[in-house]
């Protein structure tokens, strides 16, 4: 697996250049091709104003500096040969999404949030619409307190359950791994709250130890798989809430990127829900890929 087109949807706020920083690193990584995309919201524009549509000479101040965002992007890519940059007009994510299909785009990275006003473009409304229905990952991330963000990665963490969509974050994460030299770092989570909200007792210990050897399972599963790549790799089974625990195991072994699916199993084992990926990206000032279940088909 490798990335060849990698998109970075721009609106020359924080948010979306901290991502841009990510984007380079990878297409560097990569070999891949760059394409900056910046989108005109003609209909936002116009609600404002009860315009039906806009003053041409309103719209093109607002392409104009679509323009210098693409160009920004540009001038911190060092290979021109592998750069395209473009404006379009539309609503923003629609426009995303509809270049993503268009371009064979392997890989998008966005902020999650924008501008304020009127020139708002990576909107967190944007970044998660785009996250529910792109059909290739999306790294996502914001731009924090911290200090600017460690490129090339060092180490990346790999959440996993064992299904076949954290199979397919599996295997982009060993892609990231492979082309940037990271440590991977292959974590299970698992909970025995199901069984203590619906049996209204405490687990016996027997059925933790089965959660803990079936974490065990499916860590010691992927790991393999990185050391037969040659990557270096470690793994922890985690018991808590899985969100928390896989920002916490962040923080405590300087992670640089985490990868994880979007759907994970369903029933007392579930794990990598989305809704357990969307607090991990809203809580977080780390890059987090998110794989879509129909990329690991």
């Amino acid at each position: 697996m490798s990335y060849e087109t990698i998109l970075v949807p721009t609106d020359g706020s924080p948010h979306a250049d901290r991502a841009t920083h990510h984007a380079l690193s990878l297409a560097s990584a990569f070999d891949a091709t760059v394409h900056a995309l910046s989108v005109v919201d003609i209909a936002a524009l116009a609600g404002p104003y009860d315009w039906s549509t806009p003053p041409e000479s309103f719209i093109d101040r607002y392409r104009e500096q679509a323009e210098k965002h693409i160009e920004h992007v540009e001038h911190q890519w060092a290979h021109p040969d592998q750069y395209h940059g473009e404006v379009r007009d539309g609503t923003p994510s629609s426009v995303i999404l509809d270049y993503v299909a268009e371009e064979d785009v392997d890989l998008v990275a966005m902020g999650t949030h924008g501008r304020t006003g009127l020139a708002r473009f990576v909107l967190g409304s944007v970044t998660e619409h785009v996250l529910r229905a792109s059909p290739v990952p999306t790294l996502a991330t914001r731009a924090g307190d911290e200090e600017p963000p460690t490129l090339p990665y060092r180490n990346v963490l790999v959440p996993t359950d064992g299904s076949e969509c954290a199979s397919g974050a599996v295997d982009h994460a060993l892609a990231i791994a492979s082309a940037t030299g990271a440590t991977a770092h292959v974590i299970n989570v698992f909970s025995d709250d199901v069984y203590s909200q619906t049996l209204d007792e405490v687990p016996p210990s027997d059925y933790v130890d089965t959660l803990e050897r079936s974490g065990e399972k499916a860590t010691e599963a992927v790991a393999e798989r990185f050391e037969a790549a040659g990557v270096d790799v470690e793994t922890a089974v985690l018991e808590g809430r899985a969100s928390d625990e896989i920002l916490s195991y962040a923080e405590e072994t300087d992670i640089d990127a985490v990868i994880m699916g979007t759907h994970g199993r369903s029933g007392l084992d579930r794990f990598l829900l989305g809704s357990t990926t969307e607090r991990v990206i809203r809580q977080s000032d780390l890059p987090v890929v998110a794989v879509p279940e129909t990329d690991s088909e």
